[in-house]
This record gives C-alpha cells, sequence and structure tokens, in this order.
C-alpha cells in the first residue's frame, strides 16, 4: 500500500479563500461604477455576473461554497471529537446542519420570503431598519443560538474561542447590522442608486470575511488539536 500524504496549510487556505474574495469584491465595485459613471446597462452580462448583491452569479456560488466548505470542516471535527469521546458532539453536529442550511440559504435566499409576512406582522407601511423585515426573525434565531451555545463557546481553546467570535461578529455585522442599515437607507432613498449598491457590496464582503476568518478558525482547531487526520479509501475488494 502506498502511503500520500496531503499537507494543508490553514492560514494558507484563508488567503487564497480572501485573495479570491477581494477580486471579486473589486470586480463588483468595478462593475457598479462603469454603469453609475458611464450609464451601461447594469444588465450587461459581465456586470451582472460579478455584482455582489445579484443572485445566482459568481459571487453567490463562491459564498456558498465558503458556507458549505464550513461545514464540512464542522463534520469532520463532530467525527474526529466523536471518535475520542468528546461531550460536545452534538454541538459541532448541529452547527455543522446550520452551515449547510445557510449554504443552501445563501444560494437559493429563503430568508427574503419572510419579508413580507413579517411587514405583515409590522402593521404600518414605514418600517425603518426592518424594511427587510426577515431581520426580526433573524434576530431572534441568532439570540436563541446564542443562548444554547454560550456553554460550548466558552468551553472552547481560548485562541479558537476569540476568532470564533470575530467571525461571528464580521458575518452578522454584515447579513444583519448592515441589512438594518441598507434597509433605512433604501426606504428613504430607494435601492436604484450607487450608495445603495455600496451599502450592500459592503455587507456581502463582510460576510464572506467572516466566513473566511471561520474557516481559518477550524482548520486551526483540526492542526492544533489533532495534528494529522487520516482518510483511507477502501475499493471494491477491500483493497487500498
Amino acid at each position: 500500500m502506498v502511503s500520500n500524504r496531503i499537507s494543508l496549510n490553514p492560514l494558507s487556505i484563508a488567503c487564497v479563500l480572501g485573495a479570491v474574495a477581494f477580486l471579486l469584491v473589486i470586480a463588483s465595485t468595478a462593475g457598479q461604477l462603469t454603469v453609475y459613471m458611464t450609464g451601461c446597462s447594469y444588465d450587461h452580462g459581465v456586470i451582472r455576473l460579478f455584482d455582489l448583491n445579484a443572485e445566482h452569479n459568481i459571487p453567490t456560488f463562491f459564498s456558498t461554497y465558503l458556507l458549505l466548505f464550513a461545514a464540512l470542516l464542522l463534520a469532520v471535527i463532530a467525527v474526529l471529537e466523536k471518535n475520542r469521546k468528546a461531550s460536545d458532539v452534538s454541538y459541532w453536529a448541529i452547527l455543522s446542519f446550520g452551515f449547510l442550511f445557510m449554504a443552501a440559504d445563501e444560494q437559493f435566499a429563503f430568508h427574503e420570503r419572510l419579508t413580507w409576512p413579517v411587514q405583515s406582522l409590522l402593521g404600518n407601511g414605514h418600517y425603518g431598519i426592518f424594511t427587510f423585515a426577515w431581520v426580526v426573525p433573524g434576530m431572534i434565531l441568532v439570540l436563541i443560538f446564542a443562548l444554547i451555545f454560550l456553554r460550548f463557546w466558552r468551553g472552547l481553546p481560548t485562541k479558537t474561542r476569540f476568532t470564533f467570535f470575530i467571525a461571528a461578529i464580521i458575518y452578522l455585522g454584515g447579513c444583519i447590522g448592515f441589512e438594518l442599515i441598507g434597509g433605512r437607507y433604501a426606504e428613504l432613498y430607494g435601492l436604484g442608486n450607487l450608495t445603495y449598491v455600496m451599502l450592500a457590496t459592503v455587507e456581502e464582503s463582510l460576510e464572506m470575511a467572516g466566513a473566511i476568518i471561520f474557516i481559518w478558525a477550524l482548520l486551526t482547531y483540526i492542526a492544533d488539536n489533532y495534528k494529522e487526520v487520516r482518510i483511507r479509501l477502501d475499493g471494491v475488494n477491500g483493497e487500498s
């Protein structure tokens, strides 16, 4: 049996992902500036293809794959923790399923379907920071999960605990914080202006940054606690 090793450096992986995210932000910003400075049609294929605030394009797929990568790493950690009979396996598994759902939501935007029903519950036609009303159940869900996972988070190694916290602040600052700001601005001035587009770009940029930091934290956790992870693939006849 031939043994081959593939070494992965957490920081290198994070840097590569960060570089891709940075290029996508630059491409999106350049496209939007082109639209507003030259009058070029937004429906131009290349511009829409890289627009961070659009759906079913390159940035959307990249963000989806970031969340799927995080879900995979969480699943790997859950298995590793189970093998050493740790008591926190269920938390890692729940996080893995949570990020899997987040990836699906990133691709299909399930959360946006909550906007109209929640607006109906809020009543009047002036919603302010809750114009994108899905943030209301979103904030409630975040609070519930924060309370459930507080003890688990406090039991993590100091470095992991800190990087998880930073990743969460950056990610939630984008998807909820800037969504609140963008909602208020959209109600006052509408969606079809450069300022709103830039707010949306910052929002999506923070989400990607938070996801990449979280991935780096997970890879570092695996490297620090397990040093080496072996994957065995058995052939049809049991040979590997």
